[in-house]
């Protein structure tokens, strides 16, 4: 049995060995990070298998660390962000971040957020949609690959994806030419308690816009159904 290796990267010791010691005594294996610098080393040498991630640090902030790991690593990252970080935690979001929690940490509320994360990334590659042949979907310039988990462009270059981004897409493709609201894309694709409020799906769209379509600002594939919600349709 794979034992997840959950990487902790905050510059506040007492906080580090108090999730260290909560999360071992729940069958997590725990590597600890001080800083941006350490976190990299530990990524290089333990390979987590989600880090949770401080944004207020000294030095390089939480955020410029996750830009940096994006542009190579799809690990999944749980940002931690004090209160009332609003901003903050939008922009975490924009870059790939795939889950946030907010401190003071309630330890329960970690949990449940580290294992929905870890259970979307393992979750079995979807069957194919009607129509389609084999095990992956066209995407206008790209190719969604569902034995792979991954997309490729035209040239057969991996699109770098975080797993919360592929479960979006893996949804739309599944609901091809259906108008989804944002009920139904929360409730299918983020595994967490909402807010009605709550902007993290736009938020994720958005970025996948940037990724696939070929003017974001007028996306064809994606389409926002004004009042309604997102639909779909590659062709």
């Amino acid at each position: 049995m794979n034992v997840p290796l959950i990487l902790i990267c905050d510059d506040e010791p007492d906080l580090r060995e108090m999730l260290q010691e909560y999360l071992e005594k729940r069958a997590f294996r725990v590597a600890l990070a001080a800083d941006a610098v350490e976190m990299r080393a530990s990524v290089a040498e333990n390979a987590p298998d989600l880090i949770l991630l401080d944004i207020n640090m000294p030095g390089e902030d939480g955020l410029s660390a996750l830009r940096a790991l994006r542009s190579e690593n799809n690990v999944p990252v749980v940002m931690l962000t004090a209160a009332g970080e609003t901003v903050d935690r939008i922009v975490g979001l924009e870059m790939g971040a795939d889950d946030y929690l907010g401190k003071p940490v309630d330890l329960r509320e970690l949990e449940a957020r580290i294992k929905a994360v870890l259970r979307r990334r393992a979750e079995p590659a979807p069957k194919p949609v009607n129509g389609t042949a084999g095990q992956s979907v066209a995407m206008g310039d790209f190719t969604l690959d569902f034995d792979a988990a991954r997309m490729t462009d035209a040239d057969g270059e991996v699109v770098q994806l975080t797993a919360m981004e592929f479960r979006l897409l893996k949804l739309f493709a599944e609901n091809r030419g259906r108008v989804l609201n944002r009920d139904q894309i929360l409730e299918q694709a983020h595994d967490r308690s909402w807010d009605p409020f709550d902007r993290s799906i736009d938020i994720r769209i958005s970025r996948l816009r940037r990724k696939i379509e070929r003017n974001p600002e007028k996306p064809s594939m994606i389409r926002t159904v004004r009042g309604i919600g997102y639909v779909f349709d590659p062709t």
